[in-house]
C-alpha cells in the first residue's frame, strides 16, 4: 500500500470508557512500521472544534495515501454522547433555525452525514474499517478500579468516567442505533 501510494486505510476504534481501545490499538499495530501510520485520538471537542462543523476535526487528521490512519474514537461521538446529553448541541454554534424541530430528525441527518463522509473516503481510495469494542458494565467497573489502584494508569482515570456510567442504558441504545444506521456495504 505504501509503495503503490494510491490507497490509504482508516481504522476506527470506538468503545465506552475503559473499553480497551488503547491496548487494542497497541496490540493490533505492534508489527507495523510507525512511519506508515498516523494516529488520531479524539477527546471532548475544543472550543475551536465547536466553531466548525462536527466532522471538521476528523478531516484534519485523515491519513495520506499509502498510510494507515488509526482513530481512537471518531465522529460517532457526535451521535453517542450528544444523544445521551443533547444539551451539548447548544455549544456547537449551529443557528437554531437550521436545527430540526425534533431530535429524531437530527440524529437521522447526522447518521447520513457520517455515511456520506465514509462513502466519500471509500470512493477516494480510503476504505474504512470500523471496530467497536464492547465492554460489559461490570468489567468496565473492574477496569476503572484497576486504573485507580495502579499508579501508572491513574492518568487515564477521570471522575467523568463514573458520571457517565449512570447513563449506561442510554449509551447502549445510542450505540445500537448508530451501528445500525451507519453500517454500509463498503464500510460495514
Amino acid at each position: 500500500m505504501h509503495a503503490d501510494g494510491k490507497y490509504g486505510l482508516l481504522v476506527l476504534f470506538q468503545a465506552m470508557d475503559a473499553g480497551g481501545k488503547d491496548s487494542s490499538i497497541r496490540h493490533v499495530f505492534k508489527g507495523v512500521n510507525p512511519s506508515r501510520f498516523k494516529m488520531g485520538a479524539f477527546k471532548k471537542p475544543s472550543e475551536e472544534d465547536q466553531k466548525h462543523d462536527f466532522l471538521w476535526r476528523f478531516w484534519q487528521e485523515l491519513p495520506e495515501r499509502g498510510t494507515i490512519g488509526i482513530f481512537n474514537r471518531m465522529c460517532y461521538e457526535e451521535v453517542l454522547a450528544m444523544r445521551v446529553h443533547p444539551e451539548r448541541l447548544q455549544k456547537q454554534y449551529i443557528p437554531e433555525s437550521l436545527l430540526p424541530k425534533d431530535e429524531k430528525t437530527l440524529w437521522k441527518q447526522r447518521f447520513g452525514d457520517i455515511v456520506h463522509f465514509e462513502d466519500y473516503l471509500f470512493r477516494n481510495g480510503f476504505p474504512v474499517v470500523k471496530i467497536y469494542l464492547y465492554v460489559a458494565k461490570e468489567e468496565q467497573g473492574k477496569r476503572l478500579i484497576a486504573r485507580l489502584e495502579a499508579p501508572e494508569k491513574q492518568w487515564k482515570f477521570s471522575d467523568n468516567n463514573l458520571e457517565e456510567r449512570e447513563f449506561w442504558p442510554d449509551y447502549l441504545r445510542a450505540y445500537e442505533d448508530t451501528i445500525n444506521a451507519t453500517a454500509a456495504r463498503q464500510n460495514p
